[in-house]
């Protein structure tokens, strides 16, 4: 049994403007900002990467995408509709980083029970149900208590749990945690059967290969900020090719002095390898024998997604300083 396909929606299927979160701490009732002015739009029928590293403020900015918690100012609007509205929610399927469920539910009783609650008919429960849980690989396992299932088996149940009310717009916070590699194939390659029926699926994960694997866009966030954004296949190429250029070079002073001329540098077992872009590398080349370095190697490659996050984020931190 599949499920049609979505009529597709002109509205953006995520809009985030001007989005903060404070949250007071401790006695003092210290401000801690969480999120802090960010936007951005999803287009519908996108999978959408949202990511960047633990404590960036993703899960808080997917908590007030889907009502559980309130932004401190900003605007949010899904399918071009308020958060708040009742007829939006029933469009969205939910997958929290850390899902939680009663143990001694079997996944088949816990579907149903969220099939309840979005008012589906006993029949539609009963077919998604049993639809769901062998998409996912749980189809033997239907009359287990949850209890008995590991962290992986969890997670596989959280994503059909996510699923049951057949939604337009799927939201996945950390989707693949926990998994062993075959179960990561299976979500991802259902991520995409999703994309193909026309459902928009936005993508939360701090592990940068999964995001550039299956995404369409992609927002990077840190400390609650917007660091890089757009198509991704625009910010991989908008800057060419990174080049390498391995060298030697033992006086620590002038090496701490070339360190800005690099988008990354690491030294092991003596050798230098520096990541630099290719309108770069002349005046790198030169800068590196003037200071009587020995430059063993140039080597050109393209720019992944983890070079492209660390580049925004060692920019950012240069905007700061300043």
């Amino acid at each position: 049994m599949s499920l049609p396909a979505s009529v597709p929606d002109p509205s953006p299927a995520i809009r985030v403007e001007g989005l903060h979160k404070v949250f007071p701490v401790g006695f003092r009732r210290r401000k801690v900002y969480a999120v802090r002015g960010i936007a951005f739009e999803v287009p519908p029928g996108a999978i959408f990467g949202f990511l960047g590293p633990n404590g960036a403020g993703k899960t808080t900015t997917i908590k007030m995408l889907t009502g559980l918690i309130r932004p401190s100012a900003g605007r949010l609007s899904i399918f071009g509709r308020d958060v708040e509205d009742l007829s939006v929610r029933q469009r969205v399927g939910y997958l929290p980083e850390q899902p939680y469920f009663y143990d001694y539910l079997t996944p088949a009783e816990l579907l149903d029970h969220f099939g309840r609650l979005f008012g589906l008919p006993a029949a539609t429960r009963r077919a998604r149900t049993r639809q769901l849980l062998e998409r996912v690989g749980l189809g033997s396992a239907s009359g287990r208590t949850l209890r008995k299932f590991s962290k992986g088996m969890l997670q596989r149940v959280g994503v059909a749990q996510a699923l049951v009310n057949d939604p337009d717009l799927v939201i996945l916070d950390e989707p693949l945690s926990g998994l062993d590699p075959i179960g990561r194939k299976e979500i991802m390659d259902l991520v995409f059967e999703l994309k193909q029926r026309g459902k928009t699926v936005f993508f939360s994960s701090h592990i940068l290969s999964d995001i550039e694997r299956i995404c369409d866009r992609v927002v990077i966030i840190r400390e609650g900020l917007i660091v890089a954004h757009g198509a991704l296949s625009d910010l991989l190429t908008r800057e060419g090719l990174l080049v390498e250029v391995e060298f030697r070079l033992d006086d620590t002073p002038r090496l701490e002095a070339l360190l800005p001329r690099f988008e990354s540098l690491e030294t092991q077992a003596g050798v230098n390898r520096g990541q630099v872009g290719e309108e770069a590398l002349d005046a790198t080349l030169m800068a590196l024998l003037e200071a009587g370095a020995h430059v063993t190697g140039v080597s050109r490659r393209k720019e992944s997604l983890e070079d492209l996050f660390l580049r925004a984020a060692i920019r950012k931190d240069q905007e700061v300083a300043s």
